[in-house]
């Protein structure tokens, strides 16, 4: 094994402290497809969610640091700066291995009170490839099945999920669970730009397929919705069928959003893939990392009557000629 220093070669580097100098003092486990992986020491798995955003949970774990899926859009981008990684393709590049999780996890979680939410997979995939080497989430899952009285969702765009099916549904019997699989589109090769090394939208579908089978409560989450890109009414009802025809108890859908580290990776995209589209982002994400309150509400309104047309999370679907009539008349601009 080697170590992996982030120091600059200089007479008087800067002193690195917290997560930047645990990161710094990383072994290098191994490298492939431009990926390097490296063990992140760690006292707290458990974190505190701290934001405006008004988040549906109180507590977020991320199996690991960075995600080498590489979607061009992400915002989590932010968090290897806190260990002066701070070019944007750091992220997906050079991934964290958290240690011990299990055991920290176990001493941790008397913090939570009845009624607060787990979300797992906040700032990077849990079933990212590395979790097929490493084993942090299963690891992870093990220890959760061992407690009860728990409200646990994870967050993935990995059909790797389905390996953990079995736990999965024990977690489930003791506590409250359910898995949320991102697919921003059905498009394949659409997908495969935007998420170069994300499992294909059709595995991810099949994925919510196979949970929900298995007695794991499993829905869609449709974000981020990119403006232009993937926002089309017709686009959008495309995924919503198919989650639908997946047995997705659920679809919900999210705008962009796109901090200052993300723009430094997904603009230049937008120049290499959308060129016409560069102006327009530009200038929507000049002085913001949100879309206006309209546009959010606009897609909720569009996301809540294709979901009544499809009968997803209703127990009768509403009428499909009225449904596709109100489909037909919205538009998100």
């Amino acid at each position: 094994m080697t170590s992996f220093s982030l120091l600059p070669d200089i007479e008087s580097p800067p002193r690195l402290v917290g997560i930047a100098r645990i990161a710094a003092e990383g072994e290098s486990l191994r490298e492939g497809h431009n990926v390097e992986y490296f063990t992140l020491g760690t006292r707290s798995l458990l974190s505190r969610v701290v934001s405006g955003r008004n988040l549906p949970f109180t507590w977020a774990i991320n199996p690991y640091r960075g995600c080498e899926f590489a979607c061009k859009y992400c915002y989590a981008r932010y968090t290897h700066e806190f260990m002066e990684l701070r070019d944007g393709v750091d992220f997906e590049r050079k991934i964290f291995v958290k240690q011990q999780a299990a055991e920290l996890l176990r001493s941790e979680l008397k913090k939570v009170k009845r009624g607060e939410e787990i979300a797992i997979g906040t700032a990077t995939d849990p079933y990212q490839p590395a979790e097929r080497r490493f084993e942090v989430t299963r690891a992870i899952l093990e220890e959760l099945a061992q407690h009860s009285g728990l409200a646990i969702g994870i967050v993935t765009k990995s059909n790797m999920v389905t390996r953990d099916a079995e736990i999965l549904r024990r977690v489930g019997e003791r506590n409250r669970i359910f898995v949320n699989v991102t697919v921003t589109t059905v498009d394949v090769e659409l997908a495969r730009k935007l998420e170069p090394r994300v499992p294909r939208p059709d595995l991810r579908l099949e994925a919510v397929r196979q949970l929900n089978l298995t007695g794991v409560d499993a829905g869609v989450i449709c974000a981020p919705v990119l403006p232009e890109i993937t926002d089309r009414p017709r686009d959008l009802e495309a995924l919503v069928r198919a989650a639908s025809e997946a047995g997705a108890k659920y679809i919900f859908a999210n705008p962009l959003f796109l901090k200052p580290c993300s723009a430094a990776v997904f603009l230049p995209f937008l120049e290499e893939n959308f060129p016409k589209l560069v102006e327009l982002y530009r200038t929507r994400y000049a002085d913001r990392a949100f879309l206006p309150k309209g546009y959010g509400q606009r897609l909720s309104q569009l996301m809540a009557v294709l979901r009544r047309k499809y009968g997803i999370g209703e127990e009768h679907a509403h009428s499909t000629r009225k449904a596709r009539i109100e489909v037909e008349q919205m538009e998100l601009f």
